[in-house]
């Protein structure tokens, strides 16, 4: 008989950590594991369903409110203790900060083991003004888990509980590493891209820490070069309606008079195409937690430069796989993308071993027999 197991999720949207989650469920033997899902209404939940998965609405809404807090976090915690008896589930697993919030207690009410899965340095998007907090609900959570998870060894370096933390990377579905070879040039024809131009692209939100005004000032120093080069920026803001900083990218482009050199797609819900009609791909935003686009990079076999911090060179095997350069500079980064696009063979040495790495190293059914042999773990050891 298969065991339940009751995964938690915040998210009306589908961000990286989603993404995985879905991944997961899709992989996991559901003759061994009888999988829910606790959630909110939205795209994650559709997803969810469209793969057989039964989709429990519990509300888990955000706890800022002073007046609000302990109302909204005592209806969170006992929705999911009443669904984890009502289902008999084993375990509860919470992918989010938010999710193990309101999991971390139930968990405990309901005498079944919690597990939290985190895939950010901290618990906000970005690093928290007052450090205290985040640490101090960090030590929480870690005491409540009977395990963490955490998707690479950076992200495990901002946990303060390493004995009870588990690594384990998120892995690529088989089609990731699938192109067709119109894609190239349908991207390109799409989006005003010569055909036979260079082009040297990066993809992420607009969001100032995935570092799109850096990348600008990489294409402003190759154009000076290399005036035949074209730059694309694959991304929008998909989970926010900040128009600001995709405002102040277009402004840089025109200030730098590249309009005509720097193509923005906005959001695409399939980024392989774009993927496999560039030349090179730049990663120049801030330390990563795991850096999926770079690894969606590397098995389109497009060689990648990206900055050596966060969990990047993990991925990332410096003059093999790809090319690490020091965190933030761009003259590095400058030379090189110059440096590959005057030896187009060394590119695509990269980029065949980069495809290979991410083919053999990161697939979604190690991430899935390591979640398994996980659960077991847990689950066995509370019989």
């Amino acid at each position: 008989m298969a065991t339940p197991i009751l995964f938690i999720d915040h998210a009306a949207g589908l961000g990286g950590a989603e993404k995985s989650l879905l991944l997961l469920l899709r992989s996991l033997d559901r003759t061994r594991f009888a999988l829910h899902l606790a959630t909110v209404e939205g795209r994650l939940a559709e997803e969810a369903r469209a793969l057989g998965i039964p989709v429990h609405i519990v509300p888990l809404p955000r706890l800022r409110n002073p007046v609000r807090f302990f109302l909204d976090w005592h209806v969170g915690s006992w929705g999911l203790v009443h669904l984890a008896r009502d289902i008999d589930a084993q375990a509860l697993y919470a992918n989010t900060v938010r999710a193990a919030m309101f999991a971390a207690p139930a968990g405990r009410i309901a005498g079944r083991p919690f597990i939290w899965h985190m895939h950010d340095f901290w618990l906000s998007e970005t690093r928290p003004r007052l450090s205290i907090f985040d640490r101090g609900i960090k030590r929480a959570l870690c005491a409540a888990a009977q395990l963490v998870i955490a998707n690479s060894y950076a992200t495990a370096a901002h946990l303060p509980c390493v004995s009870k933390t588990a690594i384990v990377y998120n892995g690529l579905p088989a089609e990731a590493c699938t192109t067709h070879p119109d894609w190239r040039a349908q991207f390109r024809q799409e989006h005003g891209i010569p055909t036979d131009a260079p082009l040297v692209g990066m993809v992420g939100r607009l969001r100032p820490w995935k570092g799109a005004h850096r990348f600008v000032e990489l294409a402003a120093r190759v154009h000076a070069t290399r005036p035949d080069v074209h730059f694309v920026i694959v991304g929008g803001t998909p989970l926010s309606q900040d128009a600001t900083y995709p405002q102040h990218v277009r402004h840089l482009i025109a200030q730098q008079q590249l309009a005509n050199h720097v193509h923005l797609t906005g959001h695409l819900p399939d980024v392989r195409p774009a993927l496999a009609a560039m030349d090179i791909f730049v990663h120049p935003g801030d330390p990563e937690p795991f850096g999926m686009v770079v690894l969606e990079a590397m098995a389109a076999g497009t060689p990648v430069v990206a900055f050596a911090h966060g969990a990047l060179p993990e991925l990332i095997e410096h003059n093999h796989t790809g090319l690490l350069i020091p965190p933030y500079d761009i003259s590095a980064a400058t030379t090189a993308v110059l440096d590959l696009l005057a030896h187009p063979e060394r590119a695509l040495a990269l980029g065949m071993a980069g495809r290979q790495r991410a083919q053999h190293t990161f697939t979604i059914e190690t991430t899935a027999a390591r979640i398994t042999a996980l659960l077991d773990e847990v689950i066995g050891a509370n019989r």
